[in-house]
């Protein structure tokens, strides 16, 4: 059966399901567009550790057995972990995985880290390879900006067009097999695109936003595909409402 349309795109025949998703942040984030739809939020950056890459590996390994709790499962029970992070050899990922003791395969696709696990599980999981899978992704505002920028001591100021890198960690438990009712049952991995590299000459490093507008653009037809689902890139990108985003792509009122 095929499974392949056009030059890139993959289909899902099983439709994978989000079983079960657990997200952490700090206070920044949590006062943001978003603010109530996340399980925790920090009021420590430090989460109550030494250093802003300890807490990012504490948020990380939270979130992910927060994922396998609402879900009924103990960690044991993935059949693997597809997950990154943005810093040197994905070192919070790594740390995380020894710790919850199950098979781990490292992502690095820095802000696409989170949709290129996503792709990957489904890959998993449709072809009956396993099942649950994990896919997580975090970072830390403070650890990034002492790898990527400047270190926060340095009180660099931050020109008008720079990012700021969320603080938070996020988990998402991928099942193609029959399972009780998921929390987002309306919610299926149907197919995926794999994206190239597009350079627009983009210059500043302070600009991500321009850098990355190419993602919002879908260029690969899919019968599959719902008609606004350019749509999705965009909210990607921009910050809305997640009830906004289920009532424009999945028609939930």
């Amino acid at each position: 059966m095929r499974k392949r349309i056009g030059e890139r795109t993959l289909l899902f025949r099983s439709e994978p399901r989000i079983r079960s998703a657990a997200a952490i942040v700090a206070m920044n984030e949590g006062d943001g567009a978003f603010s109530g739809m996340f399980d925790s939020v920090l009021e420590d950056d430090k989460f109550g550790e030494d250093s802003f890459e300890k807490a990012e590996c504490k948020m990380f390994q939270t979130a992910a057995r927060l994922a396998c709790d609402k879900a009924g499962l103990k960690i044991n029970d993935v059949h693997a972990m597809l997950a990154g992070d943005l810093l040197n050899q994905l070192i919070t990922a790594n740390y995380a995985a020894r710790e919850l003791g199950i098979p781990f395969l490292g992502l690095y696709g820095a802000c696409s880290t989170m949709a290129e696990s996503l792709l990957l599980g489904g890959v998993l999981s449709d072809g009956g390879y396993c099942s649950p899978v994990l896919c997580c992704a975090s970072s830390h505002f403070s650890s990034a900006e002492r790898q990527y920028r400047f270190p926060l001591e340095m009180g660099t100021t931050a020109p008008p067009t720079a990012q700021r890198t969320v603080t938070g960690a996020g988990a998402i438990l991928l099942s193609a097999l029959d399972v009780p009712v998921p929390v987002f049952s309306h919610v299926a991995l149907t197919a995926a695109t794999i994206g190239r590299v597009v350079d627009l000459g983009i210059t500043d490093m302070n600009n991500m936003g321009a850098a990355m507008a190419p993602a919002s653009v879908i260029l690969t037809p899919c019968p599959r595909r719902p008609k606004n689902a350019a749509i999705i890139g965009v909210f990607g990108i921009s910050c809305c409402r997640k009830e906004v985003v289920f009532r424009k792509i999945f028609g939930v009122k």
